[in-house]
């Protein structure tokens, strides 16, 4: 017993000794650190303490820290080795009071606790907080009630405003606001990204000290930061926010974006490049790889530096061990990510050291959730792709699965079979995979394949007409290397003299200054600018090869196509690749010849194609069971046993030297109810109602006005998963509007499925005929496509109610030789009953 006494006592002086607390004056710095009253200290060998400190004569002992001035500071709880430091708390708690303190130190030498008596519980920490970052932490007041309060408004952190312009008292409407916005490059908060903040704060009010935001890739998770990071300082709840990114980029595009959004008010660095001075800022920014390093955070930071620490990229960024530099600082937490976890319903814990991707991949979005204080799986705040199309801010891909014979048998399940002889002249056979395509696998001709294919079918920028801005995603850096020059070469004979291989540009971690390449192609000058127009300042080089350099968290919104020319077996990388095409962009902001601006019409980015060489999107659509657990089979090849117990010979590589062509291309838009990835958030709140009994008994008995009105009250808008009506039409993969009964009807077995829009156009179309019975037989088809248009097309009911039919020869949806094939009596008798027949808001998404 009294060696763990004398062991914790030892840790423990060492422990304050590192963090600046001295037993001792040391020059004209005088001690701060004082035991209990009735117990001394005369030599600096602290022989006074003697063999068990917790039965010395002269009394329990407890360190008494001092701050600058001498006054009580913080109390420190010490316990043996074999007790648990939270023993003393409530001791701790009655002696800090009666001290005046705010702050208490529980530790055994091994195990200790930071507590702020004014914010919660006790907190576990890896070291004890120095002098100088306590007396920093202690200016920070909470205040939770002015937190959880504040308003948080468009403007909250709007971007390069006018000195002095009092926006939200100018604007007289919403075009003038515009308009100012678009003068100024300001961005405001959107209803989503204010609706997060609004989570937060109930989730606050709720006591959570740990927070999650799901948003999809392109929904601004950087300019929601922004306004969290105001939220607390402005309200005095934190002093220092750290920002923590998991790559050099996103550390420099994370410190612009809240110079531009947080400037005027508070300051902003980047921690390598301000290590000395650091503590002046109200932000910093760094990434975790840095901090991890020769374990500098635990070296240069304490526990207390920061009140607020955010997480971008969060299932990354706290991935493996970076979670202790996320964990070591005490705080508040948030996480943002565009990953969702809504596939992770299983985990087989059985086997936790699998090394399929895939499993790996759902311990760390597991792990994600339960550091963010969300283990049932609900974030704080989600806003998903499916989402952000719906309500207009991005837009989802057109998918081109594209198979050649030789990737078609790579993907088959008897894979690519090649015949070869052995070392002893027998013949022999080994299969490939898509996994081995360019590892062990390599095909000349394929590559050429793939590069041609996505040349003759990428989209065109709208302005200049050339290959729109892509960027292509290969197997390795070999791989990139081998891209870019036939695309170059390709380039050459497609555009001959205009790009002298500066149309495809390497962009992996070899390539020197790749990372700059990567920012110079979103600004438009990667390799030179205007190759087509002079006037017009895109980027001279179309097409950047990489391997993973450009998946997460980088920002070009004039991206037109995306090349998978590798497999995908991730569905963190899935949903991040495919992201980076989500954003919308009007290609005239780079068009700086007003004459010829004025001559054509806004050009607004309104889809991208994303080129699947391996039916990555199959995979991830059909294949793959997100609720699966995975069983590996045992690996075959060279090494392990046969059936005839020799050895099993194999080609360590092989080159395909035969041709290749097109086996397969298919173009298909990806619709408003998007990707299964983005739908699985209905799914689990059939679960909650189906359980429901109260829910069931009313359905049973048919009381409907019931059982809507109690969904509304007890499900919907609880904190745990926030089900409401929008949500779920969003989520309920389908193109029309859905109504809560129809939606529980589906859930309860009434009815089989949800009819699509073009089902129920069918079926009000033929309720029309029945009752006109049309005899102009030829004129069918032309009748049901006006009566479809009509009724999903706003446009169109505008052009036909005012007579303005000129505008029909600009109209996408009905041409002008569309309602000329209409006979003249049924022009106006069509729009007449659809609009008293017909419910047109059950055909809006």
């Amino acid at each position: 017993m009294a060696n763990k006494e004398a062991t914790a006592r030892i840790k423990i002086n060492k422990l304050l000794e590192a963090a600046g607390w001295r037993f001792f004056a040391v020059g004209k710095l005088p001690a701060n650190i004082q035991l209990e009253p009735g117990v001394t200290i005369k030599t600096p060998d602290l022989d006074a303490f003697g063999e068990n400190f917790e039965k010395s004569s002269k009394g329990f002992i407890d360190f008494l820290l001092l701050n600058e001035k001498g006054f009580p500071f913080i109390v420190l709880e010490a316990k043996s080795e074999d007790k648990n430091p939270l023993d003393g708390k409530e001791q701790a708690r009655k002696y800090a009071t009666a001290q005046n303190c705010r702050f208490v130190i529980l530790s055994n030498g091994n195990l200790h606790y930071f507590w702020d008596l004014e914010r919660g519980n006790p907190y576990l920490i890896t070291n004890f907080p120095s002098p100088a970052s306590v007396m920093g932490y202690q200016k920070t007041a909470p205040d939770l009630e002015r937190l959880i309060e504040e308003t948080v408004c468009d403007d909250y952190v709007a971007l390069t405003q006018r000195p002095g312009y009092a926006a939200e008292a100018a604007w007289k409407n919403e075009a003038e606001r515009d308009g100012f916005i678009a003068a100024n490059s300001l961005r405001f908060l959107r209803p989503y990204q204010k609706k997060a903040i609004t989570a937060l704060q109930r989730a606050i009010k709720a006591g959570k000290e740990r927070f999650l935001f799901e948003m999809a890739t392109g929904t601004g998770k950087t300019l929601t930061a922004a306004a969290v990071i105001k939220l607390f300082l402005r309200t005095d709840n934190a002093q220092r926010v750290l920002f923590l990114v998991d790559r050099l980029e996103l550390e420099e595009q994370a410190w612009k974006a809240f110079k531009k959004g947080l400037a005027n008010d508070y300051k902003t660095v980047i921690y390598k490049d301000n290590r000395d001075d650091w503590r002046h800022a109200e932000i910093v920014v760094t990434t975790v790889q840095s901090l991890l390093f020769n374990n500098k955070y635990q070296q240069l930071f304490s526990p207390t530096d920061f009140d607020l620490v955010i997480s971008d990229e969060a299932h990354r960024s706290i991935g493996g061990n970076a979670r202790a530099v996320f964990d070591y600082f005490i705080g508040y937490k948030l996480g943002l990510t565009a990953t969702p976890r809504d596939y992770l319903k299983k985990f087989d814990k059985t086997k936790p050291n699998t090394k399929d991707p895939r499993e790996l991949e759902r311990r760390l979005l597991l792990d994600t959730y339960r550091t963010f204080g969300c283990e049932d799986g609900q974030p704080t705040y989600r806003y998903s792709l499916l989402d952000g199309v719906k309500d207009g801010y991005l837009i989802n891909p057109t998918v081109v699965d594209a198979r050649s014979e030789v990737t078609t048998q790579l993907l088959s399940e008897d894979g690519f079979v090649v015949d070869f002889k052995d070392d002893q002249g027998e013949d022999q056979k080994e299969t490939f995979s898509q996994r081995e395509f360019e590892k062990r696998f390599f095909s000349d001709a394929t590559n050429q394949l793939f590069c041609k294919t996505f040349l003759e079918h990428a989209h065109r920028d709208p302005i200049s007409g050339e290959v729109g801005k892509s960027i292509i995603f290969a197997v390795s850096q070999h791989h990139a290397a081998k891209l870019t020059q036939i695309l170059n070469l390709m380039a050459d004979v497609m555009f001959p003299g205009k790009y002298q291989s500066d149309f495809a540009v390497q962009v992996t971690s070899q390539i020197t200054d790749a990372q700059q390449f990567t920012i110079n192609f979103t600004n438009n000058k990667l390799l030179g600018s205007g190759n087509f127009l002079p006037a017009y300042k895109t980027s001279k080089a179309r097409i950047c090869v990489t391997v993973g350099m450009m998946t997460t968290g980088y920002d070009c919104p004039d991206l037109l196509n995306l090349g998978l020319f590798r497999p995908i077996f991730s569905p963190t990388d899935f949903i991040q690749i495919k992201g980076r095409g989500t954003r919308k962009h009007n290609f005239l902001e780079e068009l700086h010849d007003k004459d010829h601006k004025e001559s054509i019409e806004d050009v607004c980015k309104t889809s991208y194609k994303l080129f699947d060489f391996f039916a990555n999107c199959e995979y991830f659509e059909e294949e793959f069971n997100y609720d699966e657990i995975l069983k590996l089979p045992k690996l075959k090849g060279k090494g392990s046993e046969d059936t005839g117990g020799g050895e099993i010979s194999e080609i360590e590589s092989y080159e395909h030297l035969g041709g290749d062509i097109v086996d397969s291309l298919k173009v298909e838009q990806i619709t408003a109810e998007g990707m299964k990835i983005d739908r699985m958030f209905y799914e689990k709140f059939e679960d909650a109602v189906l359980e429901d009994a109260t829910i069931a008994a009313a359905v049973e008995a048919g009381q409907w006005d019931k059982v809507i009105d109690y969904v509304n009250r007890e499900v919907f808008d609880k904190p745990a998963e926030y089900y409401n009506l929008d949500k779920l039409r969003k989520a309920a993969a389908v193109d029309r509007r859905l109504g809560l009964r129809e939606i529980l009807e589906k859930i309860f077995g009434m009815i089989p499925r949800f009819k699509s829009k073009d089902e129920l156009l069918e079926e009000e179309f033929s309720k029309f005929v029945a009752d006109y019975k049309p005899q102009e037989a030829e004129a069918m088809p032309a009748l049901k496509n006006y009566f479809k248009a009509y009724a999903t097309s706003e446009a169109l009911r505008n052009i036909i109610e005012n007579e303005e039919y000129t505008d029909l020869a600009t109209n996408p949806f009905f041409s002008t030789r569309d309602f000329k094939a209409v006979p003249k009596q049924y022009r106006a008798l069509i729009p007449n009953y659809i609009k008293d027949y017909v419910p047109l808001n059950q055909f809006t998404a």
